[in-house]
């Protein structure tokens, strides 16, 4: 399966920027139009220590934390929304990254 990341430093997702407002108003968004939630907010994401994301972490202050979602229009907002933050992609299950949600 495909996730999209939005990856900044925690404390500019969870201090800095009014991120857990948006998602609480995404969250109400889904839950009147019954879907189901497809985003996730992830402390120090585990994905981050897979050898292909060694130059993602490398520019992204520590600890870090990330939006994970299966929904690039999601991600697009919130790159749109949040600006000085890194965006990208996965696929996982993969040998490198076994749970897109780990944290470490």
């Amino acid at each position: 399966m495909n996730y999209y990341y939005v990856l900044a430093s925690e404390k500019f997702l969870t201090a800095v920027e009014p991120l857990a407002e948006v998602l609480q108003e995404r969250t109400r968004y889904y839950q009147e139009q019954g879907k189901a939630i497809d985003f996730f907010l992830v402390s120090r994401p585990a994905f981050l220590e897979a050898p292909e994301f060694a130059e993602i972490k490398a520019q992204c202050p520590q600890p870090a934390a990330a939006v994970i979602t299966t929904n690039p229009d999601f991600a697009t907002f919130l790159k749109l929304r949040l600006e000085f933050v890194l965006t990208g992609s996965f696929t996982a299950p993969s040998a490198s990254i076994t749970d897109p949600l780990a944290t470490i």
